[in-house]
């Protein structure tokens, strides 16, 4: 028990001689190596917070700017045009002359700098306010678009941190209710007859003429208020006042590299991530990760990031929020029904993965009995959120419950070490089905679901992630794993037994097992949500499916994007599937755009219809004319795209109409409407690639799975797709079992069809292509062509 000993910082006891005081110099030792550790952080972070404050310029161009001014003074040059002698009279401090004059040159030279800095934000501002070039043919730059990006280059500074933009990012811009209404009643016109349209155009038109201006100017005033005039709004009515389970419903996945295990042991792997995770953490609070910048100049809003670690979501009876916390110096583990506290840090250092990979080696050992209700306590975060407020603030606002639950809802975040083994499998049929099913709400009590995310650890070393969606989105938590997944296999690595690197300390402390005192009555709390989850989860008909005929290289080989392609494949495997086109819903980022997130892009558009239309018409032979149509549906799809991207998209706008309609008591039939209308097919592209660390070309097998999530409508589809390097696609393919009309594999097999077809236009026409050129090359060396009648 010597580790017992050493947990306890000094001890006295009162003896007839007086006080007999023992202290720990071990204990004294870490404490003094904590407060090094938490001051050097301190610093680091202020000295990096100067650096994005007066991001542009730097703090010693402050310096060079007094230098320049005192010399001009020295000089007898006034490059202040009498100001310097203006704050000179007006110092309150009487002294020496020569120091005034010093003093009131450094506070003029401070002033200009200040003024430079800012003017040099505006100007940024200004130059990434303008979105031309991403309308712009791919390898076609003009001479306008090429002067931009060297005057951004110019004036975006060098060596930028991640948050050194956030303060020239442009606003989003309100799109003008015309230009909405327009595109809206464009969106919809393939889906509705005549008669329903004509309806449609009526009430939309009564809707701009009537209560839109009103709504309008308010919306726009909040545009010059607020930072961003949708993503509060967003996160508070579409994510925490709902109050329907947000396992499936809400949360999504990450899955582990497709085809690599590193170790096969499940601690070794668990320490690794774990430290890999604090060191990606360190980062981030520091602010020292590289902001996100498209065409390596363009740079993507980072507020979102703030929140991924020490966050959760808190439940309430009308409303959820989230809570986030600074630092953190502990996680949360859960393993066969115990939750286990593991402090991170040790003598003010992070722990290193070998003594990572001991504690949670000691806790799959335990073999001690979960509590009465500590099994399925975490079905709480799984079931209706209003339950789950009620039985938070009766059975766990004091005593060990309430410590516990705090340890939890303040942890850097939350793992599971899973007794199952799941990963792909090309030798199971259902593996990767599985596999998803099992990330995405796995027993329904054995993720944290509340929790910014949790990691899960199988048996078997595979991981996976399991993300709530409130605090951000996708590609933000994609983000980190991609550098986890990377500083795993490629930066830590493991011994030849598949141990982490690095000496076992036997010195640590033990985990904590959480205490809980839980009734008989929270118990049944927590059973009644444990078999709403259950039966949520139950009726998730998930297929994984990779599709490994081509991929992005052959794509743009056809001069085509790829996600164009991808959302025409969709398009026709739909119709294919059900015989009907349906509302349809792509996640498009804004986060060109301060504190920005996401746009829908409409992808089912006239032109789309009219394409899937050529392809199943059997009266239409020419595959010339099925291309031509392709072409115009996929220039369509990219430019609704780019215009969701730049601030004009549709759907923010109206939502946002519609809220401020409820402020104001405003009923609009139209926007009841359209904001009750289902999206049978929702679509995103999982982003790849976003670091850079990994070459897929020299190590094509250590490629991610993507990730996905649950079926938005009742009847339709939920597809989450990654295109992988050059040559692999891989679509998570999500729905109900409870639906007559809906079959996750099924549909898979017909994005695969529809792919295959598609790729058989372009062949077909290169084909055509090359017999038409050898035609021309006889006729042009037949003699007798040109003279027929010799």
């Amino acid at each position: 028990m010597a580790e017992a000993h050493q947990a306890v910082g000094f001890q006295f006891t009162v003896t007839p001689d007086g006080i007999d005081l023992h202290l720990s110099r071990e204990v004294l030792k870490h404490i003094y190596l904590s407060g090094v550790t938490s001051w050097i952080k301190r610093a680091i972070r202020f000295k990096n917070g100067i650096l994005t404050g007066v991001y542009p310029a730097s703090p010693s161009s402050w310096l060079i700017a007094v230098i320049a001014i005192m010399s001009t003074m020295y000089a007898r040059i006034d490059p202040s045009l009498g100001m310097i002698d203006t704050i000179k009279r007006t110092l309150p401090v009487r002294s020496v002359m020569q120091t005034q004059t010093v003093l009131s040159a450094i506070l003029f030279a401070t002033g200009l700098w200040l003024s430079l800095i800012l003017m040099l934000r505006y100007i940024l501002k200004a130059l990434l306010s303008y979105h031309a070039w991403i309308f712009e043919s791919h390898g076609k730059m003009s001479f306008c678009t090429k002067l931009w990006l060297s005057l951004v280059k110019m004036f975006s500074g060098r060596r930028p941190l991640l948050y050194s933009f956030q303060a020239s990012l442009p606003r989003l811009p309100v799109p003008s209710v015309d230009d909405t209404i327009t595109r809206y009643l464009e969106s919809v016109r393939p889906l509705l007859d005549d008669e329903q349209y004509n309806q449609m155009e009526v009430v939309a038109n009564d809707f701009k003429r009537d209560e839109a201006p009103k709504l309008q100017k308010y919306l726009i005033l909040k545009s010059w208020w607020a930072t961003n005039y949708v993503s509060d709004w967003w996160e508070e009515y579409i994510y925490l006042r709902g109050r329907s389970p947000i396992m499936v419903n809400s949360n999504f996945y990450a899955m582990d590299l497709l085809y690599v295990i590193p170790t096969h042991r499940q601690a070794a792997r668990a320490g690794n991530v774990v430290h890999a995770m604090l060191q990606y953490r360190r980062k981030l609070e520091r602010g020292e990760h590289a902001p996100l910048r498209a065409l390596g100049v363009v740079p993507m809003c980072s507020y979102q990031m703030e929140r991924m670690f020490n966050t959760t979501r808190i439940p309430g009876i009308e409303t959820d929020f989230v809570q986030h916390l600074s630092d953190r110096k502990h996680l949360v583990v859960y393993h066969k029904g115990r939750f286990f506290k593991v402090w991170l840090y040790y003598g003010g250092r992070h722990l290193w993965p070998s003594e990572l990979e001991t504690q949670f080696q000691r806790i799959l050992d335990d073999t001690t009995e979960p509590q009465p209700g500590e099994l399925k306590l975490a079905a709480l975060t799984a079931g209706n959120r209003v339950p789950w407020a009620r039985a938070r603030l009766k059975y766990f606002s004091q005593g060990v419950n309430k410590a516990s639950l705090e340890a939890i809802e303040t942890s850097a975040f939350f793992l599971t070490l899973d007794d199952e083994e799941h990963g792909y499998d090309p030798d199971k049929l259902r593996s990767l089905d599985l596999y998803a099913k099992s990330v995405l709400h796995g027993k329904c009590y054995d993720r944290w679901f509340d929790k910014s995310f949790t990691l899960i650890a199988y048996k078997n070393g595979k991981l996976g992630v399991n993300a709530e969606h409130s605090w951000a989105d996708a590609p933000i938590v994609g983000h980190m794993w991609e550098y986890v997944l990377a500083t795993d296999c490629f930066h830590l690595g493991y011994t030849e037994e598949g141990h982490c690197k690095g000496d076992i300390n036997k010195g640590l402390p033990p985990t904590a097992k959480l205490q809980w005192d839980i009734p008989l009555e929270c118990q049944e709390v927590i059973e009644d949500s444990y078999m709403v989850a259950k039966e949520i989860a139950d009726d998730v008909d998930f297929h994984g499916c990779l599709f490994d005929e081509f991929g992005k290289g052959l794509i743009k080989k056809s001069r085509t994007s790829p996600d164009a392609f991808i959302q025409l494949a969709l398009q026709l495997a739909q119709f294919r599937d059900k015989g009907e086109f349906c509302l349809t819903y792509e996640a498009s980022m804004t986060r060109m755009f301060r504190e920005g997130r996401t746009e829908t892009v409409r992808s089912c558009t006239i032109e789309s219809t009219a394409f899937v239309r050529a392809m199943e018409d059997k009266n239409t032979k020419q595959s010339a004319q099925r291309l031509d149509l392709f072409r115009k549906a996929a220039d369509k799809h990219q430019n609704m795209y780019r215009l969701a991207m730049t601030g004009s998209g549709i759907d923010r706008h109206l939502f946002c109409l519609y809220i401020m309609s409820k402020y104001l008591n405003i009923d609009s039939p139209f926007l009841k409407q359209v904001l009750s209308e289902p999206w049978r097919l929702s679509t995103s592209q999982t982003p790849q690639q976003q670091l850079n660390m990994v070459d897929i070309n020299k190590f094509p097998r250590y490629v991610g799975a993507g990730g996905g999530f649950g079926p938005v409508a009742d009847d339709g589809y939920g597809v989450s797709y990654i295109i992988v390097g050059e040559n692999l696609i891989t679509f998570h393919i999500s729905s109900k079992f409870s639906s007559p009309e809906t079959d996750s594999y099924r549909f898979g097999q017909n994005i695969r069809q529809a792919m295959l077809d598609i790729r058989a236009l372009f062949d077909q026409n290169d084909k055509k292509e090359i017999q038409d050129l050898i035609k021309k090359i006889v006729d042009l060396h037949n003699p007798w062509e040109q003279f027929p009648n010799a």
